[in-house]
């Protein structure tokens, strides 16, 4: 009988404990998630070829300039 008491009386905490969890756990995902994006923005910023300068072929073939 103390189990069927218990559950009612904990059932409020444990769900909140349960979302507390979920929502550290989209949290801790969000993060890691931007960390990766902004590591692969600061790449694209390096081979953003500046408007104002022509086009060349040595700018297109060659993988090595920066």
């Amino acid at each position: 009988m103390g189990i069927h008491y218990d559950y009612k009386s904990t059932k409020s905490a444990k769900l909140m404990e349960k979302q507390a969890k979920r929502e550290k756990k989209l949290a801790d995902k969000k993060a890691k998630r931007l960390a990766k994006e902004g590591s692969k923005l600061d790449e694209r910023k390096e081979n953003i070829h500046d408007a104002s300068k022509p086009i060349t072929l040595d700018f297109l073939t060659n993988p090595n300039k920066k």
